[in-house]
């Protein structure tokens, strides 16, 4: 794929210094800026290869390997998907997508941490609480969640991809049970339970003195008025969205290796960096045609802010699993799963025909055929060190 025009760390090396004149800004999205700034530069040291045939030298500076820059993702991603490739299983997958209100969300801003694990918490409760219900699937599920803070305009947009097997294991663990073709669970049930429980977590929150309000929330400090918000919620219908299943593994993978470890702005949605401002591309999912291509211009300082609003707290994980495939028994649980299914394989994908062999995408390492002759190959020489942070960020050289 070839290089951007533009990338985040340009942008951010000119008009970043003006942005942190300007504001007052919080320690992770300060380290956030600075690794995105020198990534791939001379800042963060690299080494010297030279050609076997030709003698071309040339210099490769290091990554910052943070997980908000677009460019150190690929590395990071295909090593997720190693090991989730054997953790797969024979069967349909289903995408499901928990979203939160809008007044909620505001909330989740100021009180990230808090607020984003009562998300992770209510939405695996309720898709294991409803499988487990014999009037819908009667069964043990496992799922992992991905969390996502951002729309494609930039705005905060706090939601949980999930994505789970299509069924279960048995409540006597001797059976596999198979969900319908096409069909995982209820979506207005999920939706419900899933209301219930994260307005009570973040209740018990209000009062454990948990959550912070600033701003135009200062006035939810008061019970009565956080009573009151919460009160407004309940009758709402929030949004879970059950997208088309997965035909099997290979989708799953398919689809995780372009999803799991996005960035809230890629550098090829980039199109523009002049006269202040950055134009990028986005999809409006509001429109009446779904998913209509858009260009949005905005100035420079604003498109650094909408950035910032994705910066994760520091530790947090975005990518947790759930019930069959929670760490502390995901092995033995996974290897039961195969064990029951190694009969019924053929009824549970009806429409998806004979698994394919599942493929991972390459993994992002140099080519190390030199650039020059073509048919020499390049040997690292040495190491270069790191250096200080200097007072005006060095040029890109990857």
């Amino acid at each position: 794929m070839p290089r951007p025009a533009f990338e985040l760390a340009g942008i951010f090396r000119q008009h970043g210094p003006a942005y942190r004149r300007a504001h007052e800004l919080p320690r992770q999205q300060l380290r956030v800026m600075r690794a995105i700034e020198v990534c791939r530069t001379a800042v963060l040291g690299g080494h010297v290869e030279q050609c076997s045939q030709c003698s071309h030298t040339r210099i490769a500076y290091n990554s910052c390997r943070n997980r908000h820059c677009p460019k150190c993702q690929n590395q990071e991603r295909a090593h997720w998907l190693q090991s989730r490739s054997a953790e797969l299983l024979p069967v349909q997958y289903f995408h499901v997508v928990f979203t939160l209100p809008e007044p909620v969300a505001g909330i989740a801003f100021y009180n990230q941490k808090v607020v984003y694990g009562i998300l992770f918490q209510a939405a695996s409760q309720t898709l294991l609480t409803i499988a487990r219900d014999p009037q819908h699937l009667g069964a043990e599920i496992g799922l992992f969640a991905i969390l996502h803070t951002w729309g494609q305009n930039l705005l905060f947009h706090p939601h949980l991809h999930c994505v789970v097997p299509g069924g279960g294991l048995s409540p006597d663990h001797d059976r596999w049970i198979a969900c319908r073709t096409g069909f995982f669970l209820p979506v207005r049930v999920l939706s419900r339970l899933f209301r219930r429980l994260f307005l009570e977590a973040l209740e018990d929150a209000f009062y454990q003195g948990k959550l912070r309000f600033f701003g135009e929330l200062e006035s939810l400090q008061d019970a009565i008025a956080f009573a009151a918000c919460l009160a407004s919620q309940q009758d709402r219908e929030w949004v879970v969205y059950a997208k088309p299943p997965f035909g099997g593994p290979q989708q799953v993978l398919e689809y995780l290796g372009r999803y799991t470890h996005r960035v809230a702005l890629s550098n090829q949605r980039i199109l523009a960096v002049a006269n202040r401002h950055v134009t990028f591309q986005w999809k409006d999912y509001r429109s009446p045609h779904q998913q209509k291509s858009r260009v949005m211009t905005l100035d420079a300082q604003e498109f650094i802010r909408r950035f910032l609003l994705h910066c994760l707290p520091a530790g947090f994980p975005r990518i947790r699993y759930f019930g069959l495939l929670a760490n502390r028994h995901r092995q033995e649980k996974l290897a039961l799963c195969r064990s029951l299914l190694r009969t019924p394989l053929a009824e549970l994908l009806p429409d998806a025909g004979p698994c394919r062999a599942v493929t991972l995408p390459p993994a992002a390492i140099p080519d190390r055929l030199c650039p020059e002759c073509g048919s020499g190959h390049m040997i690292r020489l040495g190491w270069l060190p790191e250096h200080r942070w200097p007072s005006t960020p060095p040029e890109d050289s990857s």
